[in-house]
């Protein structure tokens, strides 16, 4: 599980609080290519737009119409975090990919911070927008009098789960991917050293096909954790 392995990359020794590692420099990495991607692809704003402006304009058409289908009326302002908490966890699953890199959204320090700036985020517009009146989100109104003390107390637990699951499904998922390739890349090697060369298509083509499935695994994660975060954010704006 090395490849899971939180490293310094100056000095060695353990890491610190301070201390510049693997995982902040892929962290880096991913930061700089949704810069060249967003920024200086789109700076040229071709009428006839370039490879690299068609692939922005894409993401940036998904995403804003991803918000106002699912965040509803008033959603707009948020669309600018939205779009950089996709693009971030896009990037990061996908540079993660790449032979000998690393993948900090397969580490829950990383998720549980984004899912953590979600809730937080959501629970400060649903209280700027409604004040005390979005604590009737948890009490609801259309139950029979002696359940909604019973539903109140099912809601506050459902509510603040919502950063662990939104947090672990990312992590776990992007964890798991990649310790079974390694697995497979093992038997690959394994059966290789072994003398047995003509069974080694069989742990080889089940990569290739891992592969393929995990890049759509990384986009369809980033896409969930997106569309959780538009799905709070509708419950904060509307309540209903």
């Amino acid at each position: 599980m090395d490849q899971f392995v939180i490293k310094p990359l100056f000095g060695g020794g353990e890491v610190q609080l301070l201390s510049i590692t693997n995982s902040t420099l892929w962290m880096a990495i991913s930061v700089l290519g949704i810069t060249a991607l967003t920024v200086w692809g789109t700076s040229g704003r071709a009428l006839v737009p370039t490879r690299v402006q068609s692939v922005a304009e894409l993401l940036y058409g998904f995403v804003r119409q991803m918000v106002e289908e699912v965040a509803g009326e008033g959603s707009m302002k948020y669309f600018p975090y939205i779009f950089t908490l996709f693009t971030f966890i896009l990037f990061s699953n996908m540079l993660g990919m790449i032979p000998g890199s690393f993948t900090p959204t397969a580490h829950i320090a990383v998720t549980v911070t984004l899912a953590l700036a979600v809730f937080i985020t959501v629970t400060v517009i649903g209280f700027m927008k409604h004040g005390a009146h979005f604590l009737t989100f948890f009490w609801p109104q259309e139950a029979p009098g002696w359940l909604r003390p019973v539903l109140c107390v099912i809601e506050l637990i459902s509510y603040f789960v919502r950063p662990v699951s939104h947090s672990i499904r990312l992590g776990a998922n992007m964890l798991a991917g990649h310790a079974v390739l390694k697995v497979f890349a093992g038997l690959f090697a394994m059966v290789i050293a072994g003398g047995l060369g003509p069974m080694a298509v069989v742990p080889l083509a089940a990569m290739v096909g891992l592969t393929a499935f995990e890049f759509l695994v990384a986009f369809i994660q980033a896409y969930v954790f997106a569309i959780l975060t538009c799905v709070y954010l509708h419950d904060a704006l509307h309540m209903h």
